[in-house]
């Protein structure tokens, strides 16, 4: 319970503290966006790294040789834990932004940090708006802003972790538009930091592994109609080989 009081006061204090820092942002900040963009990068990595050492996380990196390194990608991953996102921010090379859902609009502070750090926020109820939200994401690609999504929709609560949910596949239509590549993501042990024992925080160590690089248009023609299902496919692989090395 220690560690959940722990990491509970310091997201308070950080949205609490940080206020003046937002409305600064606000005003300046847009004099020069792409600074802006890095220096909150930056404040959030910091932030979220000390959570993750608070909550007695240990990462286990595999294939970051995959991630390229002069260009936007789309990360595609499973979603089983809150930290996800934690994980995602602290791991990745250059700009990234993460597609949430439109209810996390609710809370001030935390929108303008996550809007500082490129989130898009999805209305999964309202096509036209969803469709806005995937034009927003080409746009940060085509400007060298990585984009992470969750396809499963949801964060997953099936016991086992290669029992992904249907991948939806509307969701890698920001790599089909833009030709980026898709980084399928795998994570194993990530829903043990909290999720399974709620609300106590307890240390474990999470395998993370970043798959090869997938490129819609060289996939068969079968593979490209379907291309969520493609890579929920690559995704299990990964996870069921992850099982088998630890």
């Amino acid at each position: 319970m220690i560690r959940f009081i722990l990491v509970f006061l310091l997201l308070m204090l950080f949205l609490v503290l940080t206020i003046p820092w937002v409305i600064w942002e606000a005003v300046w900040g847009k004099k020069d966006m792409e600074a802006r963009n890095h220096r909150c990068l930056a404040v959030v990595q910091f932030m979220f790294r000390l959570i993750l050492k608070i909550s007695g996380t240990k990462l286990v990196i595999e294939g970051m040789e995959n991630i390229p390194r002069d260009k936007a990608v789309l990360y595609v991953g499973n979603h089983r834990s809150y930290f996800d996102i934690l994980i995602g921010y602290t791991t990745v090379p250059g700009l990234l932004g993460f597609v949430a859902k439109k209810e996390m609009t609710r809370y001030p502070v935390l929108k303008n940090w996550m809007d500082y750090v490129q989130c898009l926020f999805l209305d999964r109820e309202d096509t036209r708006e969803a469709l806005k939200t995937i034009l927003e994401g080409i746009d940060k690609i085509k400007h060298g802003i990585s984009i992470w999504i969750f396809p499963e929709g949801t964060r997953n609560k099936n016991s086992e972790p290669t029992d992904l949910l249907p991948f939806k596949e509307g969701s890698l239509k920001m790599a089909e538009k833009t030709g980026c590549p898709v980084i399928p993501v795998a994570m194993l042990g990530n829903d043990g930091i909290f999720e399974q024992h709620i609300p106590f925080i307890r240390p474990r160590k999470v395998y993370l592994r970043y798959g090869k690089p997938i490129y819609l248009k060289e996939l068969l023609p079968e593979q490209r109609k379907k291309s969520g299902a493609y890579t929920r496919d690559v995704i299990i692989s990964m996870i069921k080989e992850m099982e088998e090395a630890v």
